[in-house]
């Protein structure tokens, strides 16, 4: 538990430098303590000022992850990062970190991987899922 302003900034900079975190998460971390909100702020302000944290560093950071280790199409990034309270300009920054043809690249290894598993409707639903946008899809699947 902590009790200081000085005690829960140190820890949130090590909270925050250990990896990419947005305002929420730092927001539900602060919550867990017992300080006032006025202090809750200050902390978070502070966290702000000196760089540790930034909701445009996190969206961009976490579009490139989600999209080149987890594979995820565009649509399911976007939900993600508004389910964690990114306002839409930041999105909008993440999401320039895809580069078109990487992601159409992506979609069409996509389509080759599972298109043995599923077929017609069920491959579409299957990528639409993973956030892949069903025009773009329409262009790459094979029609029967």
């Amino acid at each position: 538990m902590i009790y200081t302003v000085t005690e829960a900034t140190n820890q949130l900079k090590k909270f925050c430098a250990y990896q990419e975190r947005c305002h929420q998460e730092v927001r539900h971390k602060l919550m867990k303590s017992q300080l006032t909100s006025e202090e809750q702020e200050f902390v978070l302000s502070e966290l702000i000022s000196e760089g540790y944290l930034n909701e445009e560093r996190y969206a961009r950071s976490f579009a490139r992850g989600k999209f080149r280790i987890k594979k995820w199409g565009k649509r399911k990034i976007v939900y993600a990062l508004k389910s964690k309270g990114i306002s839409e300009t930041c999105i909008r920054y993440g999401l320039q970190e895809i580069i078109n043809s990487e992601y159409e690249a992506l979609i069409k290894s996509e389509i080759l991987k599972y298109i043995k598993k599923y077929q017609g409707a069920a491959l579409m639903r299957h990528l639409i899922s993973h956030g892949f946008e069903p025009e773009l899809l329409k262009k790459w699947i094979p029609k029967n």
